[in-house]
């Protein structure tokens, strides 16, 4: 099994150096066949994709390739290229990073979450409602992968209280063999399959095992699988929560703020999209998709049992729950009382929420309206909270203290110190976003986006609830198998141009382009939640296909319920509106102008 691991991973680090070399010589006959600027920038942009989805570069590096490739093909000067590195919408994300790490510092979270799991209850089904209403709410402010890593370790032990841990067995059949080669070639973390930890009863004699009747051994049969079931459904609904829950904020998740940077880069006199209007938006088609996910799982998974309502709990059962109630009280005790640094955090991460949703709310006045239009934005508010962690007191001041001239002259902790923010916040994903802005400028000045654009004829018979469900449906399929961020890089300003082509919203294209990214429940490899829970041992390819299948066609359609009813009075979807018309004229100048261009040149020939 090493000598196996050794060979594809000497086998990745191969493919890793062909591509490298070999994509950028590949990609030269897009330079020859498109015009000069519009070929260039689509150069650099396929081979940003191809290194994106192929990881051959660190996808932080790969974001940084426009710096360097866009003055030396002339397609964008460096000062042009280098400021969407630190745009506004940068510094939100960067606030709300920042904000998660506090939280992180002093296990506001943990406590969060164990206190929504002893208000739920302790049945299966109850518990899998209470991992993903907390785990989605916890998604909404931290990253979706720092979500899943906190919840799963608190599921495991749950899990152990309810079904025990019983010695790893020497015999593994075949599939698991599979299965754990595979886990190899992902390069994922590799534990024994949930066959190896489940267990059932105590453990008996062989001559008391050869008197079980039938029945019994049965029943057994049937409560084993009814506990691999169990252990399945918790695992799975963890990173399909955090996923979901990401959605709902515009710092949930960076697809959702790399639509903000595009539009304020695309549309600059749009104003639509905020915090505010984004929650009003986000937030119910989040509960509504979290409420009919966990329907799924739990029926799925036998959480509950449609046809035995009224069938009365064996003894094994209400004793497990018994023991994984009294492990979820032992946590949180282990906390302690909460702590003057956990009500500060509590304060201020209430604060951070509600300023940012009440800066420009749309539908009443916001408090940014005591102040000159355009001075104040998201960014602005979020960073305000922020600074205040770094020297806000993490423990009660006491006022004796000015008084007492005795009292020890010592430094008090703040709530969130710079070393910690240092080694905590993801610094690569803001290179990330700042990359897509990059390639977003690039689209734009060097008329590549017109030029898609124009060759969209096709789609232009197609009505827009359909082209909605189309977009969404093309977009989870291609989040799949490639990051999300490098997906919605890719798709904005195509949905952006079709949606001029249409004359519809840009959008009531692009907001389905966006959260259809963050859809992506069917494989290990499509998102970090999934690449996490799948690492755990316990779940198979097969168990994510079949459960996500049905999960990505369920978001596919709430989406576009959500897109064609209330999201058309919050952001105005019925009409086309008029900063869009302004860049739909920019566009048909430049298309003329290039046309002209090219009329003169054939007439010189």
């Amino acid at each position: 099994m090493a000598a196996l691991g050794a060979l594809v991973k000497k086998a990745w680090s191969v493919r890793r150096f062909v591509v490298l070399l070999c994509a950028p010589l590949a990609l030269v006959p897009v330079l020859l066949s498109l015009p000069p600027k519009e070929g260039r920038c689509l150069y650099v942009i396929l081979l940003m994709a191809l290194y994106w989805c192929t990881e051959a570069l660190p996808l932080a590096v790969t974001a940084l390739l426009p710096i360097v490739l866009f003055p030396f093909l002339g397609i964008l000067p460096s000062n042009k290229v280098c400021p969407q590195y630190f745009l506004d919408t940068n510094f939100l994300f960067l606030s709300g990073l920042i904000m998660a790490s506090a939280i992180e510092e002093w296990n506001l979270h943990r406590r969060i979450a164990l206190r929504v799991l002893m208000l739920v209850g302790v049945q299966p089904a109850r518990l899998i409602l209470g991992m993903m209403l907390t785990t989605s709410f916890l998604s909404m402010w931290l990253s979706n992968t720092a979500s899943t890593a906190m919840m799963l370790p608190i599921a495991n032990a749950i899990l152990k209280s309810l079904f025990g841990e019983k010695d790893t067995s020497k015999d593994m059949n075949r599939e698991n063999e599979e299965n754990q080669a595979s886990f190899q070639q992902n390069k994922l973390y590799t534990v024994p399959t949930e066959m190896q930890f489940l267990a059932s009863t105590e453990d008996k004699d062989l001559a008391e095992e050869k008197e079980i009747s039938s029945d019994a051994l049965s029943d057994l049969k049937k409560e084993e699988e009814y506990k691999t079931n169990i252990w399945k459904g918790f695992l799975i609904s963890i990173p399909y929560a955090a996923s979901i829950g990401g959605t709902a904020t515009l710092t949930g998740t960076a697809p959702n703020l790399i639509l903000l940077g595009q539009l304020k880069s695309y549309f600059p006199e749009c104003d639509v999209v905020n915090f505010g209007s984004w929650f009003m938006f986000a937030f119910p088609l989040m509960l509504i998709f979290l409420l009919m996910g966990w329907l799924w799982i739990s029926i799925l998974y036998g959480g509950i049992n449609l046809r035995g309502w009224k069938t009365k709990k064996s003894n094994i059962r209400v004793d497990a729950e018994a023991r994984a109630k009294e492990v979820i009280k032992e946590d949180y005790k282990k906390l302690g009382p909460t702590k003057f640094a956990e009500q500060a955090i509590f304060f201020f991460f209430c604060m951070f929420a509600i300023m940012l949703f009440s800066r420009d709310p749309k539908f009443i006045p916001g408090w940014a309206s005591l102040f000159a239009p355009g001075f104040i934005s998201d960014a602005v508010t979020g960073i305000t909270i922020v600074i205040i962690l770094f020297f806000f007191p993490s423990q009660k001041p006491s006022f004796r203290w000015w008084f007492d001239l005795k009292a020890p002259n010592t430094e008090t902790q703040p709530l969130l110190t710079w070393r910690k923010a240092q080694e905590t916040v993801p610094w690569n994903i803001i290179l990330l976003l700042g990359g897509g802005f990059a390639m977003a400028k690039g689209c734009e000045e060097s008329g590549l986006s017109v030029w898609i654009g124009g060759h969209l004829h096709p789609l232009e018979g197609v009505p827009p609830p359909v082209a909605v469900i189309l977009i969404t449906v093309v977009i989870a399929l291609f989040t799949e198998f490639a990051s999300n961020t490098a997906t919605i890089i890719i798709f904005l300003p195509v949905l952006a141009e079709l949606a001029i082509r249409l004359k519809v919203n840009p959008l009531y294209l692009m907001i389905p382009g966006t959260i259809g990214c963050s859809y992506a429940f069917m494989l290990p490899v499509s998102t970090p939640p999934n690449s996490i829970a799948f690492s755990s041992g316990h779940l198979m390819v097969k168990d994510m296909a079949r459960t996500g299948l049905l999960m990505n066609l369920m978001g596919v359609l709430l989406l576009s319920l959500a897109m064609n009813t209330w999201a058309k009075s919050i952001f105005q979807l019925g009409t086309f509106p008029a900063w869009a018309n302004i860049h739909a004229e920019n566009a048909t100048s430049f298309v003329t102008a290039v046309e002209n261009v090219t009329l003169s040149a054939l007439n010189k020939i």
